[in-house]
């Protein structure tokens, strides 16, 4: 997925004139019109959409064709039929809209802005199918960067989530954990492997379930053993039986999308 902090500037794309449902403004010699990429934001909050346009139009390159909210935009990208949708993520989960937009509109490439710098996160959105993001410190020019490379399949990220993507691809490539395996595991144990298959670190989970710090580290060792494998990045995004993040007596982590397998 593309990052938010394109280095490079980007050169104004046109595309080919022969769509019929894009329109652009007559500026070269041939009178022909160069045709912008044409881009559809969503978001909540209408300010936040105007001001997005507001400053993105400046930048050239794209040309924002309408605005709206989740529900608007439903019902409105089928006849705008843009070629990129820019989702505001800094509201409630919206990772349900890119795969309702897709059945609308298969080839809409989609784009999340205000995303939160976290693991969990930025892989939620390549599973519900975001192409590329903008993190919440992005700028300007990063956005228009990240959106103009998302139009020709290109995709920044850093060598952290690059690493973590391959590492997803290779949990979902072993199609989960082979059902004996897991059947090994003690309760305890699934629920520490279950908050390890969701990022989370021997502190962090020693505090969710009010274990000692020693305590869990011994788990951890014994679910690499059970389970034959040797790092504990290879339990990530797997799919366990009991699911920590639905227990009543386990407070929710803000700032994480839920996630399944």
């Amino acid at each position: 997925m593309g990052g938010g902090n394109a280095s490079d500037p980007m050169e104004k794309q046109t595309l080919s004139p022969g769509s019929p449902r894009r329109s652009g403004r007559v500026d070269d010699a041939s009178g022909l019109s160069p045709l912008l990429p044409r881009v559809y934001i969503i978001g909540e909050t209408r300010l936040f959409r105007e001001g997005l346009m507001a400053m993105i139009i400046p930048e050239g390159g794209l040309e924002v064709v309408g605005h709206g909210s989740c529900s608007e935009a439903l019902q409105e990208i089928g006849n705008l039929a843009p070629d990129l949708a820019l989702l505001d993520m800094a509201g409630n989960n919206y990772l349900f809209v890119p795969r309702l937009l897709h059945t609308i509109l298969p080839s809409l490439r989609i784009v999340a802005v205000a995303v939160a710098d976290l693991e969990t996160d930025i892989i939620a959105c390549a599973e519900a199918g975001i192409c590329g993001y903008v993190a919440q410190s992005g700028t300007v020019e990063d956005l228009v960067g990240v959106l103009l490379r998302a139009l020709t399949g290109e995709v920044i990220c850093s060598p952290r989530v690059a690493a973590l993507l391959f590492d997803r691809l290779a949990v979902l490539a072993s199609d989960r954990l082979p059902g004996p395996a897991v059947g090994k595991l003690t309760r305890r144990e699934r629920q520490i492997a279950g908050l390890i298959a969701r990022g989370l670190q021997n502190k962090e989970i020693a505090r969710r379930l009010c274990l000692g710090h020693a305590t869990v580290k011994n788990h951890v060792h014994n679910i690499l053993r059970k389970l034959n494998i040797q790092r504990r990045n290879e339990i990530f995004g797997r799919h366990f039986d009991i699911d920590p993040w639905a227990m009543k007596s386990l407070p929710r982590q803000t700032g994480h999308y839920q996630t399944s397998v």
